[in-house]
């Protein structure tokens, strides 16, 4: 099982790629604050396939809840060969909507399901 669930601000405006393969991609940097004085804030790459428009009509700051898997993906660059890890997204919607509580509890659902042996 495989599945991902975020809440952060977005570090920075979102980036729109093409890909060779001609697929539209939306990249995003979550970063998370964690609750605590000594915690240290982390930034997790995401990307979206197949976004809708709207993907990229956030700005950076903005709170965001992304729903998706972890995914470690190896690219060459340079002649040598690189990785990296990202989550990518099967949604991504403002955070403290009705919509991304119910996009959280379906993730929930899924994690019980696969803890009680239903999923």
């Amino acid at each position: 099982m495989n599945v991902s669930v975020l809440r952060g601000a977005l570090s920075r405006p979102p980036e729109v790629r093409t890909l060779p393969s001609g697929d539209r991609l939306v990249a995003y940097e979550v970063t998370i604050r964690p609750a605590g004085a000594k915690a240290k804030a982390e930034t997790v790459p995401v990307a979206w396939p197949d976004a809708p428009t709207s993907a990229e009509r956030f700005e950076a700051g903005a709170e965001v809840v992304v729903v998706g898997r972890v995914r470690r993906r190896f690219f060459r660059a340079g002649g040598a060969t690189g990785s990296r890890t990202e989550v990518v997204a099967a949604t991504v919607l403002k955070a403290g909507t009705s919509r991304a509580a119910k996009a959280i509890a379906r993730a929930a659902a899924v994690l019980e399901d696969a803890a009680d042996g239903t999923g």
